[in-house]
């Protein structure tokens, strides 16, 4: 696309509201375009529509109008999460009009270097690590994107002298064409939303795009131990900074001594800080020989070994924005985590109450458990039902405490369990009151704990059966432990 400026006079087609879609339909119609907004909820769902309407951007809602993008339209600005099949993003590419997201429209207003990170998992936490690293070092960070603030308000309040940290998704970085970060991270990749993408390779090549654009003078930061960033790695032309947690790196961040390889299955001694654990530590490799120790890994403020690697990625990002290595101990230690995600909560006669409410598939929950030793977890599971048998954990529940499970999936939860050869599994029958239930779960899961244990809220499954959102949950659960 051309710079936003050059769109004045011009037909600029924003499709969906929320809080990107606004943001971009602002900043055109500021700048002279012709602006028109579409969104296919009703108008009742559709408060955003009348703050653009008071400006004179026309919206239409409740509908895709067969006319929404013509031959006359210059440009059509989606929000990401809309798919490529919707009717308007059809007649765009049938009239050869150029289809972007809001990421590429930032990137053109911001006069602030850019830090992008993606992922398939990870990027909230690293993203916001990435900020409290460069806040350390006394540098101006400005956190934004899939993470809160939109990306074109952030890119318009920003001056030179800032960063803007952008969590990106693979749904905002296929509408990219000339985005180039000053540094770029690749957390790793593993299959999801391939319903959006249609399969992996359309998937791997979004996330890729965010290198596409750099040159030699960036930096481009991979998880040196995901198979797929080592393929991209070979068509990147920015210096690569790699991280790993089992491998010594010559140039690069790694563990001394590494992690053991990963297991599907759990290891005797999971989650224990051991002699040689407690030895660890985070290590920086210039690449011409030097080597620093940033921090053991047993003083990160956040528990689990993909923290670990989060921490790293972080480090990695930090150092190649020109923090200082000297300043970002302290804001490892310090960081306890981003809300609902593996979040520390309190601790109550003994026993520790952890949330991590965005746990929302088998897979989350198992990288959840994986922090702690399994005998001292109580795991409070169980949410809406969307088919799946959940026997990937049949593993991992054979050595747990306890386990309370609730919601929809609670009985076939309680079935796994029961395989699993654990005796002490609790089901709570919903009540009227959804909060009701959940502080029945926080009870009964508290009394079964001892002290030194875990009471953990990892539900593997999404909220919807009994909550608006896995923040709620979250948040309910935080209420509930406090109370207790």
């Amino acid at each position: 696309m051309d710079h936003p400026s050059l769109y004045r006079g011009r037909r600029v087609a924003v499709l969906g509201l929320a809080k990107s879609g606004v943001s971009v339909a602002k900043v055109f119609h500021q700048l002279g375009a012709d602006v028109v907004v579409n969104d296919k909820k009703d108008r009742e769902q559709s408060p955003e529509a009348a703050e653009l309407e008071a400006l004179g951007i026309p919206v239409i809602c409740g509908y895709h109008p067969d006319d929404f993008v013509t031959a006359d339209t210059a440009l059509l600005i989606k929000n990401p999460g809309i798919p490529y099949s919707a009717s308007p993003v059809q007649q765009a590419e049938a009239h050869g009009v150029e289809i972007v997201t809001e990421v590429e429209v930032a990137y053109f207003l911001s006069p602030a270097p850019m830090i992008g990170i993606t992922g398939s998992n990870g990027k909230t936490t690293t993203t916001t690590w990435i900020g409290e690293l460069l806040k350390g070092a006394g540098m101006a960070p400005i956190v934004a994107g899939n993470i809160g603030t939109p990306l074109c308000e952030a890119a318009q309040q920003a001056k030179e002298s800032d960063i803007i940290v952008a969590e990106l998704s693979s749904f905002q970085l296929k509408g990219t064409t000339a985005f180039r970060p000053r540094v770029a991270l690749l957390l790793n990749v593993v299959e999801t939303h391939l319903d959006y993408h249609g399969g992996m390779d359309d998937y791997v090549t979004s996330k890729a795009k965010l290198f596409a654009n750099q040159s030699a003078d960036d930096t481009a930061v991979l998880n040196w131990d995901d198979k797929t960033c080592r393929a991209i790695a070979e068509r990147i032309n920015a210096r690569l900074l790699p991280f790993s947690l089992i491998e010594t790196l010559p140039h690069g961040l790694y563990i001394d001594p590494p992690f053991p390889a990963e297991s599907d299955e759990p290891q005797d001694g999971q989650g224990e800080v051991e002699a040689e654990e407690t030895l660890r530590s985070i290590i920086y490799a210039s690449g011409d020989g030097e080597k620093s120790v940033i921090l053991p890994v047993t003083e990160l403020g956040i528990p689990g070994r993909h923290n670990a690697a989060n921490a790293m990625a972080a480090i990695a990002a930090a150092i190649a924005a020109g923090a200082p290595l000297e300043t970002l101990a302290g804001p490892l230690r310090s960081f306890r985590g981003v809300e609902h995600r593996l979040e520390f909560v309190c601790e109550r006669n003994g026993v520790s109450f952890y949330n991590n409410s965005k746990a929302t598939n088998p897979v989350a929950t198992i990288t959840g458990l994986k922090s702690f030793p399994l005998e001292r977890v109580v795991l409070i599971a169980g949410g809406l039902d969307r088919g799946s048998d959940y026997m990937e954990l049949l593993p991992w529940f054979s050595g747990l405490k306890a386990l309370v499970a609730l919601g929809e999936t609670r009985n076939k939860l309680a079935h796994v369990a029961g395989l699993a050869g654990l005796t002490a599994v609790e089901t709570v029958e919903p009540e009227e009151d959804a909060e009701a239930t959940l502080q029945e779960a926080v009870r009964r899961a508290a009394a079964l704990a001892g002290s030194g244990d875990v009471v953990l809220l990892s539900p593997a499954c999404a909220s919807w059966d009994m909550f608006k959102s896995y923040e709620q949950r979250g948040r309910i659960f935080k209420q509930s432990a406090h109370t207790l």
